[in-house]
């Protein structure tokens, strides 16, 4: 097994070792890799950018223990999931997790998203209804709010990283240069300020750099920004956002970092026009763009008691 630290990683630089086990699931014509724990009600964790399964490591562990299954797949294109040359758009990785879900040999999930992972949540709770019982957002604005949030020039500015991830193939060269660091450059910029000082950011930087160095992950990684960036004009995009307009029936609890950089709290809060269920807002004080590693405790008893 790979260490962060040793020449080319693969993937099974990402099968880290702990009380869950490995799978691979084949959903949507793909396989994709998760890590599982514990047994009860599905809960499935979606992970965003620059991340894996392995942001959840303390859900995944405190979830089991709170008498829940718990699956956290890596989404198509990241860890140690296939990395196809398409497909790296919201519906397409939307179905991706509800065909998870039935190949599980269930029918419905509480679905927790961070970041990009966050807005599949999003997607699967408008498009999929049926396979959401329950919605977790976490660190992210409903796809619609995002998209007319670049009106306002702070959330522009904050945004302004994805405009560079939309060139061809140079932000991969990047991503995977033994001489450049844009994933601790980044994390660094987003992250809550009492995280950055510890021990355990320094590790998932380690781990998140090494898993963009996996073939063809920075790839998928870039395509998912544009995809976003690029269909805003298209047909499909449009189409998207039009679909999106439908009303989310799953109860949605939304937990927001008060210093998230990147989605605003301001842009994030206007997300509960588009719910029509129960509605939960949470904002977590001194916490940046990852409540989830920031403050695990804190984001882990509040999945475990929203699913209850």
């Amino acid at each position: 097994m790979s260490d962060p630290g040793d020449g080319q990683p693969d993937a099974t630089s990402v099968l880290l070792p702990g009380p869950w086990a490995h799978r691979d699931v084949s959903a949507n014509g793909v396989r994709l890799h998760a890590a599982e724990a514990g047994e009860g009600p599905l809960v499935l964790l979606l992970h965003g950018f620059p991340q894996f399964w392995w942001a959840w490591r303390a859900q995944l562990t405190g979830l089991a223990a709170a008498g829940l299954r718990v699956v956290a797949p890596d989404l198509r294109g990241y860890g140690a999931s296939d990395k196809p040359p398409r497909g790296y758009d919201l519906p397409t990785a939307a179905a991706d997790a509800a065909a998870v879900i039935r190949a599980l040999g269930e029918t419905e999930a509480v679905v927790v998203g961070s970041d990009w992972g966050g807005l599949v949540g999003w997607t699967m709770a408008a498009l999929h209804p049926r396979s959401v019982r329950k919605l977790v957002v976490v660190g992210a604005a409903h796809p619609r709010r995002l998209r007319a949030s670049v009106t306002d020039a702070r959330q522009r500015r904050a945004l302004a990283h994805a405009l560079a991830f939309q060139l061809p193939r140079l932000p991969e060269r990047r991503l995977t240069r033994a001489d450049d660091d844009p994933v601790a450059e980044l994390m660094r910029r987003w992250a809550g300020p009492s995280w950055v000082q510890t021990a355990d950011f320094a590790e998932a930087v380690g781990r998140y750099r090494a898993a963009a160095r996996i073939p063809q992950a920075a790839y998928g990684a870039m395509e998912y920004y544009r995809w976003a960036g690029r269909s805003q004009l298209r047909p499909d995009g449009l189409r998207f956002a039009r679909r999106m307009a439908a009303p989310i029936t799953a109860p949605t609890l939304q937990l927001q970092g008060a210093l998230d950089p990147y989605v605003l709290p301001s842009t994030a809060r206007g997300s509960d026009r588009y719910v029509a269920g129960a509605y939960e807002w949470r904002e977590l004080a001194g916490v940046g763009h990852f409540p989830h590693e920031e403050s695990p405790d804190e984001v882990t008893a509040a999945i475990a008691a929203w699913a209850a």
